[in-house]
């Protein structure tokens, strides 16, 4: 699907006031992301006219809201699949017959069920009610269930919650693999990072009912003056393609624009694109090319920035890499004892690299 999400909503709750205004593409998945009580949930369902706030959304070509003209689209018209952190299905029906109710409240250009399942992994369960499901079960359950609906958007709230490791890893893969097979985008909710780098190509950040940046992913992970870059697992996400393999050393050459890194293991045939993301406390400075060393991967780099985390008494480093932005963490006596600052020719030194699943 082409366009933009726009949206443009406030509302107040209390001593709570969500005000937000950003757009998204409509491919791929957004995610919107921040801590606990942020407001996502709260943005998601002003979106999708669960909660009235005042504003205009726009999906599209489609104007969902738009109070000045007087405009409210009714929930059940704007084709949303929800997968919510409840599961929500209905406990009297079996799995399919959740899926074909589902259907007929959709109504014209829903899902056929049959596929919905499909998709889910869900097609072997269609006999059993909820309750005879595993957690995970009930989540591909729901997530079939939202597929059915989801003629315009696919929203997924926190669906990970209350999963334990493997059902979330393989909800993880389940979903990734969706990405590309749906002809409708995803927003996701989540508070955790790695569900977002793994799945998301969009970002929007909330806090305190603010939307503080929208953008692509790779840009606002890497973007210093965020609180993104305040966390423990600061991170840069590079969008890299498989050069070659080197089957004696068993290692893997991949560029990301006019970078290259070498990462373990064999990750498919040159060609194939890769995700890959480096955590800032992997990365440390020298302004004089090392000696023999361990370490694959040392990139000739510009420091672009300097933020003092004094709290900690560390500083976060951006780094311009043959055009990529990386992070690297280090304490306040390096800034001083290297002189970091912007312009500074340094050698960052990558020591770990991983592999994002594609």
């Amino acid at each position: 699907m082409s366009g933009t999400l726009a949206v443009d909503v406030r509302l107040e709750r209390g001593a709570f006031t969500l005000a937000a205004t950003f757009e998204a593409p409509l491919d791929g998945v957004t995610a919107v992301f921040g801590p606990s009580a942020a407001g996502k949930t709260t943005l998601l369902r002003a979106i999708a006219g669960l909660e009235r706030a005042r504003g205009r959304v726009r999906i599209g070509e489609s104007v969902w809201q738009d109070d000045a003209a007087g405009r409210f689209m009714p929930v059940h018209r704007r084709g949303i699949g929800f997968v919510f952190q409840d599961d929500a299905l209905l406990d009297h029906l079996t799995v399919s017959g959740n899926l074909r109710y589902a259907a007929r409240r959709a109504g014209p250009g829903a899902m056929p069920p049959e596929e919905a399942a499909r998709l889910a992994g869900v097609a072997h369960l269609g006999a059993r009610p909820p309750r005879a499901l595993s957690g995970g079960e009930r989540r591909r359950a729901a997530l079939a269930r939202a597929l059915v609906a989801a003629r315009s958007l696919l929203v997924l709230d926190e669906p990970f919650t209350g999963l334990d490791a493997p059902a979330r890893a393989a909800l993880l893969e389940d979903l990734a693999a969706l990405r590309g097979r749906l002809a409708v985008p995803m927003l996701l909710v989540t508070h955790q990072l790695d569900e977002a780098v793994r799945l998301a190509s969009h970002l929007v950040y909330v806090e305190a009912g603010r939307v503080l940046a929208a953008g692509p992913l790779t840009l606002l992970l890497a973007q210093a003056d965020l609180p993104l870059a305040r966390r423990e697992d600061a991170s840069a996400v590079l969008e890299a393609v498989v050069e070659g393999w080197d089957a004696e050393d068993a290692v893997t050459t991949v560029a990301a624009g006019a970078l290259r890194l070498v990462v373990a293991g064999r990750h498919g045939e040159p060609g194939a694109r890769l995700r890959l993301r480096v955590l800032a406390r992997d990365v440390s400075l020298a302004l004089d090319p090392p000696g023999r060393t361990s370490i694959l991967n040392v990139i000739p780099a510009t420091v672009t920035d300097v933020t003092a985390e004094p709290a900690q008494g560390r500083a976060l480093v951006g780094l311009d890499c043959a055009g990529q932005r990386l992070l690297a963490r280090v304490t306040r006596r390096s800034v001083r004892r290297l002189g970091l600052r912007p312009g500074l020719a340094v050698h960052a030194q990558v020591k770990a690299v991983a592999v994002i699943p594609p």
